[in-house]
Formats: C-alpha cells, structure tokens, sequence
C-alpha cells in the first residue's frame, strides 16, 4: 500500500529530496534507452528533483516554466525531451536554446553532445567573440540544436544568406531572468517573431521577475510550472562562513585560507576584471596554480582558463560575476568571495559553484569593515546567521612580508601588460566595447604625461 502511495505522491516537489528521488530513474520518468544508456556514461545515476518535475510534462508536450536553484540539473530536464522528440522525427534546426553568456552557451553544447552522441545529434554555439564566417558555415550545414546568445543569434538572422528558424520545434530559455536583465529584451522579441508560434517552449528561470513573467505570458501557451524552490535558498550540504578582517589585509587572509584548505580546488570571486587579474598574478608569485577568468579576455583564453580548470590542470580559478552563473564545474571544493557581491542575490549565484549534485562543499566570505551592510542583507536573504571561519590571527600576520612583495610584482606586470596591450593597440578582447576601452586607454596615456 505504502508503495503505491509513494508513486501516486512521486511528481509533486517533496521536502526530504531522498523522498523525491529515490523511487525514480530516468527510465521511470518516461525517457528512452538509448538515453539512458547516455545519462549513464555520464555518471547521471538519479534524475534531480527538477528533472523528476520537469521531464515526464515535457515528453506529454506541454510547455514548461522551470524555477529552480543553481546547479540543480537544468539542462538535464530540457535537453533529454528535446533529444527524445528528435528521435521521435527527426530533423535538421530543430531546436534553439538561448543563454545569457558565451560560457554557459558552450557548456549546454557540451551536455547535447555528450547526451546526444549515439544518436548522432549534431549541436552549433552561436556567440560573438568569434568568427561570424566560421558560424555561418557552420549554420549552413543546419545542426540539429542551436545554442545561441540573443544578440549574435540575430545578427545572423538578419545578415546570414539562406539561414532561417522557420522549421524550429523547440525553444529554450535558459537562465531568462539574466536574459533579461542584460537587456537582450529587444533580441528576444526579435527571435520570438521569427520563429514559429506552433511549437514547445521551455523558460528556465532561477527567479521569477516581473520581465520573466511577462515574456512567459508573451512567449508560452498554457505553461506548467515546476518549481522546486520558490524561496532564495543556498544547498543543505554547504558550508557557508565569513572571515571578518581589516581590508588592507585581505591578500594575506586570502593566502592562509589557501594554504589552510591546501590540496581542494578554489573558485574565487573578485569584483572587477583587474582585480581578478592582479589577484591571479599575487598567487601565482606566491606559487600557487592560478588562473584568471573575466569579460576583458578573448573567447579563446576564457575557454583556456576554463577547460584548464575543469582539467585540474590548475587549482584556483578566479573570477568575475561573468563565471558565476550556469557553469558546471564538477569539482570545485571552496568558493571565496574575496570581494563581497553587491547584490545580495549574486551570492547564492556564487556559492552554488560548490556543493552541486549532491557533494558537499564550503564557501568563504571575505567582510572587511565596507561590507558590513551587504553582508547582512545576504544572511538576511538566505535567513540564517553565518559562522565565523576559525582562523590564527597570529599566522596570518606571519604571511604579510610575503605578500606585500608578490603585490609589488603583481602590480609591476600589471603594468607591463597594460602597456604591451596599448603597445599592440589590441585590448585581447573581442567584445563590441573594443572602441571605447581604446579610448579610455588613450584618455589614461594623456593623462600620465601631464
């Protein structure tokens, strides 16, 4: 008896997630061998609560608003109906997923690679920051699953001879809410008016709007929502702490924490690009495998950064808000907010890098005597009071000699760069504001010489 009220009870959101989860397999959810045998291979044992939630709605064909928390298996819940229906009649343009960054974009590639292997699925990015000759050509061989940025998407639109969405089956929205709060608005209605109305809509969403919820009454028919988390919340296995220290000597801290917490893998968040360069230079005077990831650096070298990351090639990536949403980095043991997020809700973003899957994890928040208040806002956010991470004031003190001469050359190849770059008269970057940062450039130079 109790075993049949367990499956009536299964689709519903249930607040142990054991209960949730232990009953079901993918095969229970309704998806196909062949995908399964896929989701295997990819060490994918039991679906996720929104995989529970969302998949078995989406093989009924209904379209599907997902609320869920980072790191909680969205792609899984769009990308195995897509693959599924595909299977079921296949053909070419058959779905679009769009993303807010260029990162997360070749990261969704990946899993509808991986997933979609066997069946011979066939995936393209389409982001800028790289060639739009290559993409072209690339459309032109009509993949099967397009992962795009709005903004690049519609330039090949508009310019691209012969490429069309007419055919389009699927459509995703993947992270909508920062979708829409970069202000690809104007893109995304664009899109919405070229492709067809008869087809599956899938908005994901980690929270829900006033623009998300106007782009679900525009873009969705009779949608059914899954969510599995409806409040702010950080996962149940992390370990969350605050350090509060005196912000001259935030690099020192910095130091002892890595040193302390020696052999995890550490994903640092810093506030701007040149703090998160300059923080990456101090470690590696200092020894230690560091690699920086943020918006000024060409596609090709955030790839780098990231893959040399996820390779363990190297054990500390730093980084700007840019890496702190969607990317799934499987091993990432301590998340340090060595800048505290100016918006409270960036902190769950940040700290859902660890304790992903079901792993546990830390996270570290640097609070210096400026960050009081944001400070409190975030455990008022995520309603609970954080413990203080145990440190030796003493040791820490220890370290300053060192680090004040790791600073030195940090800021003296700081420097060099920056005058290599002007030297060159390329600002190693691809992005649209290449023109601007010139001129910012040029307006410094004047500058020094007076």
């Amino acid at each position: 008896m109790a075993a049949g009220g367990e499956e009536g009870r299964a689709a519903e959101p249930e607040p142990e997630p054991a209960a949730a989860e232990e009953p079901r397999s993918f095969k229970d959810l309704g998806v196909t061998d062949v995908l399964c045998e896929a989701c295997d291979q990819l060490g994918w044992k039991m679906p996720t609560k929104i995989q529970v939630e969302a998949i078995p709605v989406a093989l009924q064909g209904r379209d599907i608003i997902g609320l869920a928390e980072t790191g909680s298996g969205k792609t899984g819940a769009f990308a195995l109906p897509i693959l599924q229906a595909l299977l079921e009649t296949p053909q070419r343009l058959f779905a679009l997923v769009l993303t807010p960054t260029r990162e997360l974009a070749f990261q969704i590639s990946e899993q509808f690679e991986a997933l979609g292997s066997s069946i011979g699925v066939h995936s393209t990015v389409i982001v800028g920051g790289i060639d739009t000759m290559s993409q072209s050509l690339a459309l032109a061989k009509k993949p099967h699953v397009i992962i795009a940025t709005p903004g690049r998407l519609v330039d090949h639109l508009e310019n691209t001879k012969g490429f069309n969405l007419r055919a389009l089956k699927f459509l995703v929205m993947d992270e909508a809410d920062r979708i829409l709060n970069m202000d690809f608005e104007t893109e995304v209605d664009k899109i919405l008016k070229v492709i067809p109305r008869d087809r599956k809509t899938f908005l994901f969403s980690a929270t829900m709007t006033k623009k998300v919820q106007k782009l679900q009454r525009a873009a969705l028919k009779n949608p059914v929502k899954c969510a599995v988390s409806s409040k702010y919340q950080t996962v149940e296995k992390l370990q969350q702490y605050y350090i509060f220290i005196p912000s001259k000597f935030k690099d020192s801290y910095l130091v002892y924490i890595l040193n302390e917490l020696a052999g995890n893998s550490f994903m640092i968040f810093c506030s701007t690009c040149n703090n998160t360069q300059r923080t990456a230079l101090l470690l590696r005077n200092l020894g230690f495998t560091a690699i920086p990831l943020h918006g000024q650096m060409s596609q090709n070298k955030r790839l780098g950064s990231l893959n040399k990351f996820k390779a363990k090639a190297r054990s500390i990536l730093l980084a700007t808000d840019v890496a702190s949403r969607g990317l799934d980095i499987p091993h990432v043991d301590v998340v340090i907010n060595f800048d505290i997020p100016t918006h409270s809700k960036d902190y769950i973003h940040r700290v859902g890098r660890t304790a992903r899957a079901g792993r546990s994890g830390k996270s570290i928040t640097f609070v210096t005597q400026y960050d009081v208040e944001l400070f409190q806002r975030i455990e008022h956010l995520i309603g609970k009071k954080l413990p203080a991470f145990p440190m030796q004031e003493e040791e820490v003190m220890m370290l300053t000699e060192r680090v004040a001469e790791a600073q030195r050359f940090a800021r003296m190849e700081l420097r060099e760069q920056g005058e290599k770059k002007r030297s060159r008269n390329d600002d190693d970057d691809t992005e649209e504001a290449i023109g601007v940062r010139n001129k910012v450039a040029g307006g410094k130079k004047k500058k020094r010489k007076v």
